[in-house]
Formats: C-alpha cells, structure tokens, sequence
C-alpha cells in the first residue's frame, strides 16, 4: 500500500526520476516555457516554485541551494537577477500548465508549462519595426 506517500513514480528509480526532475526544472528557467507529459508537469510545479522562491530571497545560502538542485551557474543567475525580480510581489504560483495535444505514439497527454510572467516577446516584434520605418515622402 502506498498510503501517505506524495509524489508520482514515473516509472523510474528514484535517481532516474531525481535527474528528470532537475533537467526539468533547469530547462523551465532556462526557456520559460517547455512541453512536457502532464505528469511530469504537474510534478515539476513545486520544485519551479521553489526555486523561485530561494531567488526571491537572494541570499548566499539561498543560491548555494538552488545550485545544488539545479546545477548550471548560468540558469541560477538568470533565476536570480530576472525571473525572481518578475515575481516580487507574487507570493506563490508562478508557473501555469496549458493543456496541448495528444502525443501520436503513446497518446499521452502533453502540456505546456510556462512562467506566468514571461518577456512579452510579440509585443517587442510589433514595436521594432514601427519604430525603424522611414518616413513616407508624402511627409517631406
């Protein structure tokens, strides 16, 4: 019986499943937004949140800890210096799960989880160009 125990197995052991779970988490910060089966998803939410929780407190301890679950210098002073400064006056639920489509071999369920507040990157597309077209010659 598997009474009082959290967590899904994903079919692994337990160094396995601790290894996804961390390459998870890294790729998440690192792009902000991954596609993933809805099981993983569901159980990467509280590691993210951690994280991000330890870069919103921006101690020393705080990123010797993120660096031991996440293990890439670069990702955790991205963590550190941008997306905890996004969620400062969040208190909790930073990432949203968007249900996508079925996966054609297994017919898994596959979602999106991303950062709620993520760098508008459509909005910076429309304003470039707006701003680098010339004048018309009507207006000479």
């Amino acid at each position: 019986m598997r009474h009082r125990k959290k967590g899904r197995q994903l079919g692994r052991q337990t160094k396995h499943r601790w290894a996804l779970f961390r390459s998870l988490v890294t790729s998440l910060l690192e792009y902000e937004r991954i596609e993933t089966t809805e099981a993983k998803a569901k159980e990467i939410r509280g590691f993210t949140d951690r994280m991000i929780t330890l870069g919103k407190a921006g101690t020393l301890p705080a990123r010797r800890q993120a660096l031991a679950f996440i293990r890439s210098k670069d990702v955790v002073s991205k963590l550190f210096s941008d997306v905890a400064v996004r969620f400062k006056d969040r208190s909790g639920g930073y990432t949203r799960m968007v249900k996508t489509r079925r996966r054609i071999g297994d017919a898994a369920k596959l979602v999106a989880i991303e950062l709620v507040t993520r760098p508008d990157t459509s909005t910076a597309k429309k304003q470039a160009p707006a701003a680098s077209t010339p004048a018309s010659p009507a207006a000479s």
